[in-house]
């Protein structure tokens, strides 16, 4: 189910792998990897990002990426160039789309979202049996990108 990773980077950055986890059909968990996002001159670790591979419910409203770039790194589009990483992995999986989500009001994953190639498809009110909605979240804005 998982494939080699190693080639995931660019002059820029590299994505290098952590973990990974299996899917969990009883949460509605799919397949996932997990990585470190680094610089590629010094290797750095500015950030990490993971990619959920299929599509469900979970993934509509919680996205099929996640990223977070480490405070003293922002600004330098990392994360948008870290999904593009991602969108190759994902199109090895012949994944045909992604979606990507962030709350309405973060600005700077809203931006992130658009510099990576997606568009707004909506922002969707979570369902009252989400876990997200149970952890205070009402509303998602949800991105997507088409692979093929």
């Amino acid at each position: 189910m998982f494939l080699d990773t190693l080639a995931l980077g660019n002059d820029e950055i590299f994505l290098r792998l952590y973990r990974t986890a299996k899917a969990d059909p009883q949460r509605g968990y799919v397949p996932a990897y997990y990585f470190y996002i680094c610089k590629t001159d010094d290797q750095t670790e500015i950030g990490c990002c993971d990619l959920r591979i299929g599509h469900n419910e979970n993934t509509y409203y919680g996205g099929n990426i996640g990223y977070e770039i480490y405070k003293p790194y922002r600004g330098h589009h990392y994360a948008a160039k870290a999904c593009q990483l991602l969108f190759d992995l994902a199109r090895k999986h012949e994944m045909g789309y992604l979606i990507i989500t962030c709350s309405p009001t973060n600005i700077a994953s809203r931006k992130t979202c658009e510099n990576a190639g997606c568009r707004l498809k909506e922002v969707a009110q979570l369902p009252p049996h989400n876990e997200m909605y149970r952890a205070g979240e009402t509303e998602k804005c949800i991105y997507v990108i088409d692979l093929d």
